[in-house]
């Protein structure tokens, strides 16, 4: 019994040791809702919204994968006073890469990252009956974030990350295709 015990044992340790969350390979497909923003705007806002793409491009030989891929989202806001409304929307379209920490070899359904984006910021500005300034432009934009996934089945988990793209914060699912 206590031999049958050691080998299951075993067993599911090779199991999890080789069972990491994010791979060479891997194409994880995240969409998710933001909550706070960089971008400015007042008064009404609606949900920030996001979807991003990474592949698994290079195992570095340490714990650990880099990934490259892509990102989009939006969000707006209006603000409207007495005789006169203003609206703001923010598309945010980038190219991104994360570092993947794969060295949690005893937590194999988490994957924990940190990466970098280079995007292009779309601002669109209206107003009815406003004459005051409206210095808001398109541009590029870099920002970093940090982020986290745990995956509750081989193909399906939730995702949060931390950092500047339509949102502070942004969670939702993630799919590993």
């Amino acid at each position: 019994m206590k031999k049958t015990i050691l080998y299951l044992a075993l067993a599911l340790g090779a199991t999890t040791a080789s069972a990491q969350s994010f791979q060479k390979g891997d194409n994880i497909i995240n969409a998710g809702i933001g909550f706070g923003t960089n971008l400015g705007g007042i008064g009404d806002s609606r949900p920030a919204i996001s979807a991003s793409f990474e592949h698994g491009k290079w195992d570095i030989g340490g714990p650990g994968v880099i990934s490259l891929g892509g990102y989009v989202g939006n969000t707006g806001y209006s603000y409207k006073n007495a005789g006169y409304t203003q609206k703001w929307n923010y598309t945010i379209i980038g190219a991104r890469s994360a570092y993947h920490y794969t060295g949690f070899t005893s937590v194999p359904k988490l994957d924990v990252y940190g990466g970098l984006m280079l995007s292009y910021n779309i601002v669109n500005y209206s107003a009815d009956n406003y004459t005051g300034p409206n210095s808001y432009g398109s541009g590029l934009g870099f920002s970093a974030y940090i982020g986290g996934r745990w995956f509750f089945s081989e193909k399906f988990g939730a995702y949060a990350e931390l950092g500047h793209g339509v949102s502070t914060l942004n969670a939702g699912v993630a799919i590993k295709l």
